[in-house]
């Protein structure tokens, strides 16, 4: 799986994406480092906009750092294969063990600006998160548990309530607003 490949083959949802696509292409090919967190300018993410079989219900952790529930997902250092990334951290920051795929194509692409702060004691500037998103399922029976040094919970939240649960704006009119309009126009036929 190649990334970069993906990233160039991959259809703009909006003038968002389009542009936002155009950017983490443009940062792939100056920063040979743009797979670890060592780049302060940015780096590469994996996120997963995480459903529940009936596609009615989105899983979410409350983020310490953003203050607020989030999509799930983590930085790439130094792996390549994003989707790797997403699976490893849904299963690290929610504790689910049976998720997969429903599709391995990328199903957003966003660049995310993180402001300043400190993380174990040490101080992380603003950076870009040049982000791959995955449309991930998983069995929203299963126990869900914390990981203490990133969130403070871990919920199933009903579609659109999970889009209101953000206190992130831009997150909640740009992107996880997006990401339900797309899970539902791949669904709606179902």
């Amino acid at each position: 799986m190649n990334v970069i490949e993906d990233i160039r083959k991959y259809k703009p949802y909006n003038i968002q994406e389009e542009k936002d696509r155009e950017t983490i292409l443009s940062f792939l090919e100056k920063y040979e480092d743009a797979f670890f967190r060592t780049n302060l300018l940015g780096h590469m993410t994996a996120s997963a906009w995480v459903v529940n079989k009936n596609r009615d219900k989105i899983l979410m952790a409350y983020h310490k750092i953003y203050d607020s529930w989030s999509w799930l997902g983590g930085h790439c250092d130094g792996e390549t294969d994003c989707l790797a990334v997403a699976l490893r951290e849904v299963k690290e920051e929610s504790g689910v063990k049976d998720v997969y795929p429903l599709c391995n194509d990328i199903f957003s692409l966003e660049v995310v600006s993180v402001n300043s702060h400190y993380r174990r004691g040490e101080y992380v500037p603003t950076h870009l998160h040049l982000n791959v998103t995955y449309l991930l399922e998983a069995d929203d029976t299963e126990k869900l548990s914390v990981k203490e040094d990133e969130n403070s919970g871990v919920a199933w939240f009903p579609i659109d309530e999970a889009v209101a649960m953000s206190s992130e704006k831009w997150f909640r009119e740009n992107i996880y607003s997006k990401l339900n309009e797309k899970l539902r126009s791949c669904y709606e036929n179902d």
